[in-house]
Order: C-alpha cells, then sequence, then structure tokens
C-alpha cells in the first residue's frame, strides 16, 4: 500500500478505485498547500448525523426552539420534511425533477419563518442550547486548514447566522473561512424580515458555485480541490473552480444505506459509512499538507 494513510483501510471506507483515489491523493501533496482549496456542506457533512443514537440537529432544526419559533410553527415544518425529505432522498428520482419540489420545499419553510418575527439576538442562544455537534476531529480540520492558509468553502443550504454561530461556539471561526447559504435578513429592530439573495437548496449547488466562483479572489490559482458532502446535489459546490487540475470527493452516506450505497460508490471517490469522524479527511489533509511540515 504505497500511500501511508492507514485511516483508508477502516471499515467505513469504501471505494471504487482505490488506485485512483491514491494517484489523485499523490498529485495533490506533490502540488501542496497552495494549491489546495476545501469545499464542503455542511449539515451531516461537518456536523454529525448521528451521536448515541439521537439525530444531531441541522441548522433548520436549531430553529425549532420556543425562543425563535412557536409550537404551530414546529408542526408545519415538520409537515413539509415530511413531504419533502422523502423525495430529497429518493434513489429512484432525478435531480432535475427533485429540483422544483426543493424549491417549494425551502420557500414554504422560509415563509413560515419569516411569520415567526425571530429575533436576531435570539440565535446565539438557541444554538448554545442546542444538542449541535461538529464531527470528531472537527478542531484538527478547521485548524490545519487556516495554519496552511487553505480557503475552506463551506456551502450549505442551511442557514448562515445559524451555521455562523455554531462555528463560532466551537471556536474554529477562522479568516480562511468563506460560507455560501441562505442568510436570514433582519429589518432596523433584529426582527427576520426576509432571506437574502438566490435560495439555495440541495440540488441547485451548481448554480451558486458558479455565481460566487468569480467573487472569491482568493480561490484563484487553486486548482487541487478536495470536496466533502453528504448528498449526490453536492458533487457539484466544484462546478465554479476555474481550470480544475484534481478533485477528491468524500461522501458521508450517513442514512438509507443499503438504498443508496451503490450510487454512492459511483459518485463519490471515497465514500464513508455511517462514519461520525473527520478522521478520513483529516488524514487525507494531513498527507496533502504534509510537504509544508517538512521544510
Amino acid at each position: 500500500f504505497p500511500l501511508q494513510i492507514p485511516e483508508l483501510a477502516k471499515g467505513t471506507v469504501l471505494m471504487r478505485e482505490r488506485s485512483k483515489v491514491e494517484e489523485t491523493i499523490q498529485a495533490m501533496q506533490r502540488a501542496g498547500a497552495g494549491s489546495l482549496q476545501v469545499i464542503s456542506d455542511f449539515d451531516m457533512t461537518l456536523t454529525r448525523f448521528a451521536h448515541n443514537g439521537m439525530r444531531v440537529p441541522t441548522t433548520h432544526n436549531i430553529l425549532d426552539n420556543r425562543l425563535l419559533i412557536n409550537e404551530d410553527c414546529t408542526r408545519r415544518i415538520r409537515e413539509l420534511l415530511n413531504t419533502y425529505y422523502p423525495i430529497e432522498i429518493d434513489a429512484s428520482r432525478t435531480a432535475e425533477e427533485k429540483q422544483p419540489l426543493m424549491v417549494e420545499w425551502w420557500t414554504k419553510v422560509h415563509e413560515l419563518l419569516i411569520q415567526q418575527k425571530i429575533r436576531k439576538d435570539m440565535l446565539a442562544r438557541a444554538v448554545k442550547e442546542s444538542s449541535a455537534m461538529l464531527r470528531e476531529g472537527y478542531k484538527v480540520f478547521f485548524d490545519r486548514l487556516a495554519e496552511h492558509q487553505v480557503p475552506l468553502l463551506i456551502f450549505s443550504a442551511g442557514i448562515g447566522d445559524i451555521l455562523e454561530e455554531v462555528i463560532r461556539q466551537n471556536h474554529v471561526f477562522h479568516p480562511n473561512l468563506h460560507i455560501i447559504s441562505n442568510y436570514m435578513d433582519f429589518d432596523r429592530t433584529g426582527v427576520l424580515q426576509a432571506f437574502k439573495g438566490q435560495l439555495i437548496h440541495t440540488f441547485n449547488k451548481r448554480e451558486g458555485a458558479l455565481l460566487h466562483a468569480a467573487h472569491l479572489r482568493e480561490l484563484q490559482g487553486r486548482p487541487n480541490v478536495l470536496l466533502l458532502g453528504d448528498s449526490l446535489g453536492d458533487l457539484t459546490m466544484a462546478d465554479g473552480v476555474s481550470q480544475p487540475q484534481n478533485i477528491l470527493t468524500i461522501g458521508f452516506l450517513n442514512d438509507q444505506v443499503e438504498e443508496r450505497k451503490e450510487s454512492y460508490v459511483n459518485s463519490f471517490d471515497i465514500v464513508l459509512v455511517k462514519d461520525e469522524t473527520m478522521d478520513v479527511p483529516n488524514a487525507v489533509l494531513s498527507y496533502i499538507t504534509s510537504a509544508g511540515d517538512a521544510k
């Protein structure tokens, strides 16, 4: 085994083409940290899917707090989830079929949230009171990227304000972070009145990627991409990268493993099955950036 990355031998790791994965990692290591950017989804990718058998809240779930929304709103959001989530993960439907339904779902949720007149000054407390958890090993991941000045672009269909607060409360909000997400727009009195800009959902990350690529100067000249996601829709997050050389994709397969295993293994370079840690991304990152350590 030429690559000194024992984590890739873990039982949770699936790879369709191991040799291609190794070649890509070695090419990225030769190019070094200066050529690298990391693009990642947030909910259930950087955050855990479950902990001690309990689901960990997503940025949308964190809003389900009496400080922010009432019971009726909670019930209506849950009804929408029960209607649309099965569609989102349905292996028999194409992304094209899902797209209008996802827009419908997210738009309805956002409308409900706006009606609740959510207060900006309550968000930090709601995050603190939630059981939000980043994956085990998150600190090593965020800190190493910051130390090597590798940009981390977080691309989320969740809520940007909450996502930032989770990262802040975990003390890893470093200057190399760039976040593309659904941000709340508060009025002068600090009450939610709308959501800003273009809606981002699970299956339109490509448009978001193309839209934002031009703005992020610091991503120019970084043709190697490590991409992390938990949905097939996340694979389009690198579409905004100009002239990519090496792209290595890591997919977290958290849920409905048997139904989705084949499509994940055929789509991501590395698939992590029910793995709640950052062990594999950390090991790959450590290997790619190791050239800099030796100097």
